[in-house]
């Protein structure tokens, strides 16, 4: 996709990828749960270099996003400025959440900008299925990137976690699952309490909870997290 130069506004750019769109990927797309409406079929390792040779711009990233493609969508989350994001603009974001992929790209430009403190928590009172996912992947993506941050603040998190654990819509589940598993594997002093919440969880008479539950032990148990966390320490 090469021809746009580092300048392009977000016309030229929705141009481009219209006429870089494969719509015979859209179909393998769907069998990932992703949503093709408004797709054009252009995978991620195609928009990935495309995103670093544009850089960064807050104006068009937003532009790109209220164009409602999926593409352009993934463009302004890996584009955007965190540090010009808003919490207002991330609620507005919120209101378009319609595929999973889109919503962990957006949760990890949150967690960059700094507004998970904020988020997390009323996203995860949210009732809609793809707001709350957004509040686990941004636990899920703090686990990651805060190097600095204290255990204190993943421990009020797996509460959390243990509190929407019955959720069984799967995109929710996969989420809380996801971010419970990341708590678990960010170190030593993290790991047995994450543990504990993964073997009560898996012990719930609740299918949710016990497959949340189970699939979280499975992976905090394994020998490569044991060994990796070991040399952490």
């Amino acid at each position: 996709m090469a021809g746009l130069p580092r300048d392009a506004g977000a016309e030229a750019i929705l141009a481009h990828l219209r006429a870089n769109a494969s719509p015979e990927n859209c179909a393998g797309m769907a069998r990932y749960g992703i949503d093709t409406r408004g797709a054009l079929g252009i995978p991620n390792s195609v928009l990935r270099p495309l995103a670093r040779r544009l850089g960064r711009d807050h104006d068009r990233a937003d532009l790109l996003w209220q164009s409602g493609i999926r593409e352009a969508r993934l463009l302004a989350c890996f584009t955007d400025e965190p540090g010009r994001i808003t919490t207002t603009q991330a609620r507005r974001w919120a209101e378009d959440f319609n595929s999973w992929e889109i919503v962990d790209h957006a949760a990890d430009l949150f967690v960059r900008a700094g507004l998970h403190t904020t988020l997390i928590a009323a996203f995860a009172q949210d009732e809609r299925e793809y707001v709350r996912r957004a509040a686990f992947a941004m636990i899920a993506a703090c686990a990651v990137h805060l190097k600095a941050a204290p255990d204190t603040t993943f421990l009020q998190w797996l509460d959390l976690i243990e509190t929407h654990a019955g959720d069984g819509r799967n995109f929710v589940k996969k989420a809380v699952n996801w971010a419970l598993r990341q708590i678990g594997k960010r170190s030593a002093s993290l790991h047995a309490p994450a543990l504990a919440l993964a073997e009560r969880l898996a012990a719930s008479d609740e299918g949710t909870r016990r497959w949340i539950g189970r699939d979280a032990v499975r992976e905090l148990t394994a020998e490569k997290t044991l060994a990796r966390l070991a040399r952490k320490a």
